[in-house]
């Protein structure tokens, strides 16, 4: 997989005389040894438990009162960050194993001409407790589109999502990040509430950040379901892999987005 640059230091000392250690016991649910089989070399840290109460969204800069925030990252002094996937382009069943293997918490932001009918994959994925946001009907840049156009492309796959994965997403995130204050209006009269954004993105060269050069606590992540053809000849569970060494050689663990949002 392509490399992040972000190898973890993993020197330890030797271990006393006496039995050898155990190796660290996975999260209930967790498949034991699937770290190793999934290329990790020690299990995902377990995040800690959701909050009783939801941390107040911060907005990214200004906005418009009485409308959907924008959010790039949940104000939380965890040290847990937050992957989320977009469109559906690829649909690689390993990927599946992958998730259920690590108990691998995420959020697809999903896209109807990206999906192309194959919602019972992204509807295994959600079972198997991957959340739900919306991403349009066929991805278009939203910014400066019309009122009607806007609603069509957001309403539109939140009824496709309702009715092919019995979902009513209240996350979106707007193609390509753009939008303008039409977006957050006509996200809110199709029932959303947060516009998700992100902080960093994993690309075919590793993690990608906004600003500061690493991760902080609470980002939202960004990755693609993506494959071969466009993570020069990787797969998409090799991707994930190196997003995960990446998040673990900065001592983070993965939550699921929808516990703090």
């Amino acid at each position: 997989a392509p490399s992040s640059g972000l190898a973890a230091d993993d020197t330890r000392p030797s271990p006393p005389p006496g039995p050898p250690p155990q190796s660290p016991r996975p999260a209930p649910g967790v498949a034991p040894g699937a770290y190793h089989h999934w290329g990790l070399d020690r299990p995902l840290d377990p995040p800690p438990p959701p909050p009783d109460v939801k941390p107040p969204l911060v907005p990214d800069g200004e906005q418009p009162p009485g409308l959907p925030p924008v959010i790039r990252q949940v104000a939380t002094t965890d040290r847990v960050v937050f992957l989320t996937i977009d469109d559906g382009l690829e649909k690689d069943p390993r990927f599946i194993d992958q998730v259920r293997d690590l108990g691998l918490p995420f959020t697809q932001f999903l896209t109807d001409q990206a999906v192309d009918g194959h919602y019972d994959y992204f509807g295994e994925l959600h079972r198997l407790g991957g959340g739900v946001g919306n991403h349009t009907l066929t991805h278009p840049s939203l910014a400066g589109q019309d009122y009607g156009t806007q609603v069509q492309e957001i309403c539109g796959q939140q009824e496709n999502l309702r009715n092919r994965l019995g979902v009513q997403p209240r996350l979106f995130r707007p193609p390509y990040g753009e939008y303008d204050e039409t977006t957050l209006r006509a996200a809110a009269d199709c029932g959303l509430g947060p516009v998700v954004l992100w902080r960093a993105e994993m690309e075919t060269q590793g993690l990608v950040y906004r600003s500061g050069g690493r991760l902080q606590p609470g980002d939202i992540v960004l990755a693609h379901f993506r494959g071969p053809e466009q993570l020069d000849g990787h797969t998409m569970t090799e991707m994930i892999t190196e997003l995960l060494r990446g998040i673990q050689a900065q001592g983070f663990a993965v939550a699921r987005l929808e516990d703090y949002v």
